[in-house]
């Protein structure tokens, strides 16, 4: 399972390559980074209403208020954009976010991004470029945590419960946000199947969303809590059900495969 996450993680630092890194040692509370899906199957209504909620998450006093009653008074901050890959332009370095200042900073960047999307659905290969990142961040924090957001299944690459337990082995937290908007009607589950099959690590929770109007302030409470390191597990844990079948996505596209793109489903 190791094996796996390294071979993820180099994948990741060769994407990455380009990218700077940050003086090492750096103490910060938290190295959190955020993993947005930008699946075909998000549309342009969605696309707006995700980046839009980030950018006023990073925005609002709450966050703000949160990174500086750390222990440190700051915490690193990485970014990028997923879909069947991880794309080099798709990625915003680390920085340190200490204040008002920088968190607007980190949130001009993200809104001046074009919007686009592409195909596929790779969670797994989305877990593993965070760990990476993670892996040759330069900083040092007493929590790592990846925040990934998506509307689907995995449905390329790796096994997504295999690589969950690889990165939750080397000390890394996956929170969730799935997004059920505009669900799938094969895919009724989807706050079920990141509770069973993507989120891992202590404290890790699953904020779903159900309406374009809970974006902002869930993306808002998901980021304070990933900050201050608090959960509250009343609000945010997935009703019990049946376990689901973590293989969903990877048996969805065998089934409706795509002649052109076999490999690049949605």
């Amino acid at each position: 399972m190791l094996e796996i996450l390294s071979l993820l993680a180099c994948f990741a630092c060769a994407e990455a390559a380009s990218l700077p890194a940050p003086d090492g040692g750096t103490q910060v509370d938290v190295e959190l980074v955020l993993a947005v899906d930008i699946s075909q199957s998000m549309d342009e209504d969605e696309f707006a209403l995700q980046r839009a909620g980030y950018v006023e998450a990073l925005r609002h006093p709450d966050f703000i208020n949160a990174v500086r009653s750390g222990r440190n008074g700051r915490i690193a901050l990485a970014y990028f954009e997923w879909a069947g890959v991880v794309r080099d332009d798709g990625v915003i370095a680390w920085q340190i976010i200490d204040g008002e200042a920088s968190a607007n900073a980190f949130a001009d960047r993200i809104e001046a991004r074009p919007f686009r999307s592409f195909r596929g659905t790779s969670i797994s290969g989305a877990l593993g470029f965070g760990a990476g990142l993670l892996e040759r961040s330069g900083f040092s924090a007493p929590r790592r945590v990846i925040d990934i957001s998506g509307d689907g299944p995995n449905n390329i690459g790796l096994p997504v419960a295999e690589i969950r337990d690889a990165t939750v082995a080397k000390g890394i937290v996956i929170n969730g946000l799935p997004i059920l908007i505009r669900p799938s009607p094969s895919v009724s589950r989807l706050d079920r199947y990141y509770a069973d099959c993507v989120t891992g690590g202590a404290g890790s929770f699953v904020l779903p969303i159900y309406a374009a109007s809970e974006f902002s302030t869930a993306i808002r409470r998901k980021l304070v809590q990933e900050v201050s390191g608090l959960t509250d597990a009343k609000s945010i844990r997935v009703e019990d059900a049946a376990p689901v079948d973590c293989l969903l996505g990877e048996r969805l596209r065998r089934r409706f495969s795509d002649p052109y793109f076999p490999e690049l489903d949605r």
